[in-house]
């Protein structure tokens, strides 16, 4: 598989991810068990046809979309999430029918002028998973830099939206385990590297005990019951690497995590862009890529990330 499919297969699995969990998003779980997600449905929660993404794809594909053109220029990706706000910009039908209080404050913060950087939350409330959702296209734009390079990049772009130490240190472990995926490792793999990783980087860092658990239990043999799906960067970032650790196939994968409930589009997005990356692009059923809005546009834009990139082959 060439690093182009795996890349393809992670921005089109996380936009699937995404629409699979929008008509039943804030759901519980109980909910799903009774009546399980096995593909793509319309309307429900926020009345949108099959397929719609949710305001994580649209601010990943805003992010594509500045990274293809403008490189790092994190000014310019936030103001495209301006522009996503205020005009409906990469939305999957024009419209704008869910946003998380930090985006709504952080971007409004980058429109009376505060420098995108210094635009995100920093109280311990701002550790939603609104940076979370959004990182991969970074990700995979510096995943075969330096790790501090790597991490330096993706906590600023976090801190776009979401400025405090959890949720800029989360996005860099889904940083780091995107680059073992892209390098062909398998999920298991991928994880204990990632965790000798993050550790030399960030060993003294005030948020690691945090971390404790992802860093050192097996994490594929945690139960469900002690797997949350919330909104907090840490339920997201946690279910999405068990999801890929417990499942054989992209279809599993995103199923079981939209059926965990609640925050069902964000958990569907970031384990969706995982296993697009473990799988690669034709793994992902062909009915769901068709159901999803603007393919043309899409298709363009990922082209003109993957030639942005150093190398893809």
């Amino acid at each position: 598989m060439t690093k182009t499919d795996r890349i393809l297969g992670g921005l089109y699995g996380s936009l699937v991810g995404d629409a699979l969990g929008v008509p039943v998003e804030f759901a519980p779980r109980s909910a799903r068990t009774a009546d399980p997600v096995t593909g793509m449905r319309a309307y429900g929660t926020h009345h949108q046809p099959a397929g719609t993404w949710s305001d994580d794809g649209a601010l990943l594909l805003c992010s594509v979309e500045s990274l293809a053109e403008k490189g790092d220029d994190l000014q310019d990706m936030g103001g495209r999430f301006v522009k996503w706000l205020d005009q409906g910009h990469w939305t999957a039908h024009g419209e704008i029918f869910d946003i998380g209080i930090a985006t709504r404050s952080a971007l409004g913060r980058i429109r009376s002028g505060v420098p995108a950087e210094e635009a995100g939350g920093r109280s311990l409330h701002d550790n939603g998973n609104g940076s979370l959702m959004r990182i991969l296209p970074v990700a995979l734009a510096c995943s075969g830099w330096d790790d501090n390079f790597l991490s330096d990049r993706v906590q600023r772009a976090s801190a776009i939206t979401h400025g405090h130490g959890r949720a800029r240190l989360a996005c860099v472990f889904h940083a780091l385990f995107v680059s073992e995926l892209l390098a062909g490792r398998t999920p298991q793999e991928a994880l204990e590297s990632c965790r000798r990783r993050f550790l030399a980087l960030f060993a003294d860092h005030p948020e690691m005990p945090v971390f404790r658990d992802l860093l050192s239990e097996p994490l594929a043999d945690r139960s469900p019951d002690g797997i949350g799906s919330s909104g907090y960067v840490m339920d997201t970032l946690t279910a999405s690497l068990w999801c890929l650790l417990t499942t054989t196939s992209f279809s599993e994968c995103v199923l079981k995590a939209v059926n965990l409930g609640d925050d069902t589009d964000t958990t569907g997005c970031v384990a969706g862009g995982f296993a697009g990356l473990l799988y690669g692009r034709e793994a992902i059923l062909a009915e769901w890529v068709a159901a999803l809005p603007k393919r043309d546009d899409l298709a363009r834009l990922f082209e003109r990330f993957v030639e942005s990139l150093p190398s893809s082959s």
